[in-house]
């Protein structure tokens, strides 16, 4: 025998009970990860000179099976971005304004036939330290072009792509927002609030820095800090060592990395390893308005 329920008002708590308890549960995730981080760290004054940090690394990378070494810079400035186009704004007398800090990571290496060239952009609102507003990345060689965009949105990031590979040629899609990606652990990974033995556990986006356009799947990855001896930031003599914070990236799988971070503040990246054949070695640490050079 069916049963029948006639009142509206057990209909509603019913439904309410049945379908609004599980959307609450699915759209409002909690954040575990911020706790870890200073959302102060973007704050300091250092970044309102009008320049630019550049950091320039001795890189490798693994293609086709060999080790190709390279340069890679890395550029950190503070911009003034609007809300209506989510980029640097040119109308400084506009309503809608708000300040982000820019990573930008350029690099570029040989292979035996021809160049890679890899950029990718990051920004992230200065109050917002662990969370990317807005990446891109852009790769060229000779079998083609490849532009991905992640904007994040009220509950979700917006993945734009256009690339050469079959099945992956122009597209959109909704992807998680409360992952972090790899790619900003080098800025993001600084202002963590260090402290020996300190660990926790975060959802993660492996690398963007690839000319494919395939659907990002997130990891789980475990966090770790310790305090060891490490390079100072401009040294080039081995001999010459101060302590550092490390943190070690586990990923589920296989795959870890390691960073090294200068324990005095901005806290700049010494060095990267990754078990994938990826490393950076900081070479050269600056401030520069790059942009007014001829």
């Amino acid at each position: 025998m069916q049963m029948q329920i006639n009142n509206p008002i057990v209909v509603a708590t019913l439904f309410f009970f049945l379908f609004g308890c599980n959307s609450k549960q699915i759209t409002e995730q909690p954040d575990s990860v911020s706790p870890y981080f200073n959302q102060e760290w973007a704050k300091n004054t250092i970044w309102d000179d009008g320049q630019a940090e550049v950091a320039k690394y001795k890189a490798t990378r693994m293609v086709y099976g060999k080790l190709r070494s390279y340069e890679y810079t890395y550029i950190l400035v503070k911009e003034v971005f609007n809300k209506e186009f989510g980029v640097k704004t040119d109308d400084y007398s506009r309503a809608d304004l708000f300040p982000v800090m820019k990573v930008n990571k350029f690099c570029s290496f040989e292979t035996k036939a021809y160049p890679y060239h890899y950029l990718t952009s990051i920004f992230f609102e200065r109050d917002k330290v662990d969370k990317a507003y807005k990446l891109t990345n852009t790769s060229q060689e000779w079998c083609g072009n490849t532009a991905k965009s992640f904007t994040r949105k009220d509950r979700h990031y917006l993945f734009e792509f256009m690339s050469y590979w079959d099945g992956q040629g122009n597209g959109s899609m909704k992807i998680d927002h409360t992952a972090m990606f790899e790619d900003q652990l080098s800025y993001s990974l600084r202002s963590l609030k260090f402290e020996d033995g300190l660990s926790f556990e975060a959802l993660i986006y492996p690398s963007q820095i690839n000319s494919r356009a395939t659907k990002p799947v997130v990891i789980n990855s475990k966090f770790t800090v310790t305090l060891v001896s490490g390079h100072s930031v401009l040294s080039k003599n081995d001999s010459d060592t101060k302590k550092a914070w490390k943190v070690h990236v586990e990923n589920e799988g296989e795959s870890s990395s390691d960073y090294w971070f200068d324990r005095t503040y901005p806290n700049a990246m010494l060095k990267m390893e990754s078990n994938d054949g990826r490393s950076l070695v900081l070479d050269s640490l600056y401030r520069d308005a790059y942009w007014a050079h001829e």
